[in-house]
């Protein structure tokens, strides 16, 4: 029986402290005192943004090194919202002492507001890091990864699957966000931490017929193989319809919004070959109600997913597996919590109201489900496996 399995799961989890970005030289330290402000200093080029907007950002790039954490103000759409979030705890106090996950989902929320993006006035719903994100689309990586898929058809079925799969997995080097961090996304992978891809197919091929919902992650070149997988789920009937989630509104730079869908879609639908045929299924998918897209405001909460809203729980529910794309998404299934790395993934996802299965290059400290010795081996190789981009996982649990 596969560890994901719900069978037997522990009921009592190790203690595990709250990720933060107080250690000095810790990877979270980084993110908040070196990533955020090389954000904002690339966010401030990418647009003509007047004197206003460009104060608010110098402002909000003093306040994230230097300050301390500041309130929404009071008439902002979503005041109410945060602090039932946690903001009145952690106002006052620096960045670096709030919960890693609360406070990067915080800055980009702070971040928006300093550019006006929830409006009124000229600036309302202007994505400040579209320019970043259809850049990548239009590159020549992505076109070459688009034309790779003529070559599909060469494989077996088998064969095609799995490659799909890990294309959809390790499309997420493409991150813009860790790119803005240095990190070497273009070396080469050195592997899985582990490894349910069999199960999952397994278990896709079992449930045949039924919803499968993806939980996306990025935009540009990691998003276009999610399509491709949705294709195949669709097209070998695996799944009657897909649910794609994506965010209501730009998040984490590269985070995946309707808008990008659209764009992903006619990249697809205009390329010609293999890539234009999956692109016109998909169209069409969405216009017969078979591929459905989401936006749920939980998707940018700064919140695990044990602290889902009922509506959708009901949802991941109703579904065959849920398909959970990405770092940030498996920091919030799992919590972001310094767990043990042998901590079993199925018991810190027990509380998942389906099956799920997280797809996921590491590029944080947390990550769950590892065997002793495999744990040894990565620490005693002395890299930063855990951040670097190097090492991914397929785990699922609930089969």
């Amino acid at each position: 029986m596969p560890e994901g399995s719900r069978r037997a799961v522990p009921t009592e989890l190790p203690r595990a402290d709250v990720v933060t970005g107080d250690v000095p030289g810790s990877f979270p330290r980084s993110v908040m005192c070196e990533r955020h402000p090389a954000l904002i200093d690339r966010v401030s080029g990418a647009f003509p943004y007047p004197p206003e907007q460009r104060a608010r950002l110098s402002a909000l790039r003093e306040e994230a090194t230097e300050g301390v954490i500041e309130p929404l103000d009071e008439d902002a759409h979503d005041h109410g919202a945060w602090r039932a979030w946690g903001m009145d705890d952690h106002v006052g106090t620096p960045w670096t002492r709030a919960p890693f996950l609360w406070a990067e989902s915080y800055f980009y929320r702070r971040l928006l507001g300093a550019l006006d993006y929830f409006g009124p006035g000229p600036w309302q719903g202007v994505d400040p890091f579209a320019p970043f994100k259809r850049a990548e689309l239009a590159g020549p990586e992505a076109a070459a990864e688009i034309g790779a898929l003529d070559s599909l058809a060469d494989l077996a079925p088998r064969d095609r699957d799995q490659a799909l799969l890990r294309s959809s997995l390790w499309g997420n080097r493409a991150d813009l966000g860790f790119q803005v961090g240095g990190g070497d996304t273009a070396a080469a992978a050195s592997g899985l931490v582990a490894d349910h891809s069999a199960e999952l197919w397994e278990l896709l091929e079992t449930r045949a017929g039924g919803r499968v919902c993806l939980v996306a992650d990025n935009a540009g070149r990691e998003l276009l193989p999610d399509l491709v997988l949705i294709d195949t789920l669709l097209a070998t009937d695996r799944a009657r319809e897909v649910v794609l989630h994506v965010k209501p509104g730009p998040y984490y730079v590269s985070d995946a919004t309707m808008a990008d869908v659209l764009d992903g879609l006619r990249r697809l639908c205009e390329a010609g070959g293999a890539a234009e045929r999956i692109g016109t299924r998909l169209w069409r998918a969405v216009g017969h109600g078979r591929l459905r897209v989401r936006a749920h405001a939980f998707s940018c909460a700064p919140l695990p997913y044990r602290d889902m809203p009922a509506d959708l729980a009901e949802e991941f529910a109703a579904a065959s597996v849920t398909l959970m794309k990405g770092d940030l998404n498996y920091r919030r299934l799992v919590g972001d919590r310094h767990w043990p790395a042998t901590t079993p993934f199925a018991a810190v996802t027990a509380y998942f109201p389906g099956p799920v299965a997280a797809l996921r290059t590491l590029k944080s400290d947390v990550v769950t489900g590892l065997d002793r010795a495999a744990v040894q081996a990565l620490d005693a190789g002395g890299g930063a496996w855990r951040t670097s981009g190097t090492h991914a996982l397929v785990q699922l649990a609930g089969a």
